[in-house]
């Protein structure tokens, strides 16, 4: 059972990390799954960029009017419909994955039953993230204990991204991708079980009258002036897009580093094993000054270690260079989250979270599609390249123009 003092002040934190963890266990799982068997019925390194388009179009499209109703709405309610949704999403993926209907349906059919089904998660997806971002504030008093709950929420965000990845590859190389599936759908199943049971979560917005368009820019202005927020956005959106290797993780696997669904799910979570690691390291030793230097400089080594997976040709090499990855993404992450928390009032929080699911959706499944389509025209090698050579010019130019976010200190 999870326990420390924070948890004991605030005991329903408890309850709401071990619901965020089995839906991100899940939802990875779900992620890792479908990737793989996409490849493997494709064999196409462009049905990975199309897989993420299909989910980041309308998550972006969504992600304001979704921080509009978010902040609205009662906040437990929202996140268990859409918990819910997602799970009757994922049920129907794992059916149009499995032999039966694929070999009835044909490579094409299926293909596209399932990029539209995950275009549907993106939109269950746009109200979800922002949702679990709002809910990690409002409970808590004492703000001087924000940052300490930020980083219990970002450890079991990242356990269960490290978790998911590793288990859907050993259970689909073991037994079967149906029985993945029929595990993930379990996990979702528990982690909106413990959702109903947090206390209502009432609406926080200042104005419940307001206009939709008039909320929604509320939300934009905050962040535009608030720059010390949109510089952390801004960094970290382009260097992910441009930075990540972990969308063509199925091509490197199969044809770079010759492993089979196991050796993939271990290279999915190498980046949050390390995550993991540096979180817990910070969770006593938090960082108490220059943290907008760091955060810039973390990017940097993000961008370094992506350079160094391209060009290595050892699996284990690989796996070391993904982890050290995840401790330089897991400090940029806290202390964009830190950020946040710290900065943004709470009838706001809806709406700057969605923003900040724009940047990361815009980042993840964005960089996904630019990640295939680069790797089609480059190869997938030189397009990683490139991608860590982008994310250096992005940290460089960051360190010049965002003076605020450099000298950030908190």
């Amino acid at each position: 059972m999870l326990k420390g003092p924070l948890l004991n002040k605030y005991p329903q934190l408890r309850t709401f990390l071990v619901a965020r963890f089995a839906f991100i266990f899940a939802m990875q799982m779900v992620n890792t799954g479908i990737a793989w068997y996409l490849y493997e019925l494709t064999r196409d390194v462009l049905s990975q960029g199309l897989l993420g388009l299909s989910e980041v179009v309308p998550a972006i499209s969504l992600a304001l009017y979704a921080g509009h109703v978010i902040d609205i709405s009662d906040k437990r309610n929202m996140l268990l419909r859409g918990m819910l949704l997602y799970l009757t999403a994922s049920i129907g993926l794992g059916i149009v994955s499995s032999q039966w209907v694929s070999s009835s349906l044909g490579v094409q059919a299926t293909a596209v039953c399932i990029y539209v089904l995950v275009f549907f998660t993106g939109v269950f997806r746009a109200f979800t993230g922002p949702t679990f971002h709002s809910i990690v504030a409002q409970p808590i008093n004492d703000k001087s204990d924000l940052p300490k709950a930020v980083t219990l929420s970002s450890t079991a965000w990242t356990m269960a991204a490290v978790g998911g990845p590793v288990i859907a590859g050993l259970l689909i190389a073991q037994i079967s991708l149906t029985f993945m599936f029929a595990i993930s759908v379990s996990l979702l199943l528990l982690a909106a079980a413990l959702v109903s049971k947090l206390p209502n979560l009432p609406a926080q917005h200042s104005n419940m009258q307001q206009r939709t368009w008039e909320s929604v820019q509320d939300g934009l202005r905050y962040v535009w002036k608030t720059k010390e927020v949109l510089s952390a956005l801004s960094v970290d959106m382009f260097a992910v897009l441009f930075g990540g290797a972990v969308a063509m993780l199925p091509v490197f696997a199969k044809d770079i580093l010759h492993v089979d669904a196991t050796g993939m799910g271990l290279l999915k979570a190498a980046q949050g094993m390390g995550t993991v690691m540096v979180l817990f390291v910070m969770a006593r030793m938090p960082l108490t000054k220059n943290q907008g230097r760091i955060m810039l400089m973390c990017v940097a080594g993000f961008g370094l270690s992506m350079i160094a997976f391209a060009l290595s040709r050892n699996y284990w090499l690989s796996f070391f260079i993904l982890l050290i990855s995840g401790v330089f993404d897991g400090i940029s992450v806290v202390i964009r989250s830190t950020i946040l928390q710290l900065y943004v009032p709470d009838d706001m929080r809806g709406r700057v979270s969605s923003v900040n699911s724009m940047f990361i959706n815009s980042s993840n499944e964005l960089g996904q599609f630019e990640s295939g389509i680069a790797a089609r025209l480059m190869g997938t090698v030189t397009s990683v390249i490139f991608g860590g050579c982008m994310t250096l010019l992005v940290v460089g130019v960051s360190w010049v123009k965002a003076p605020k976010l450099r000298k950030l200190k908190y």
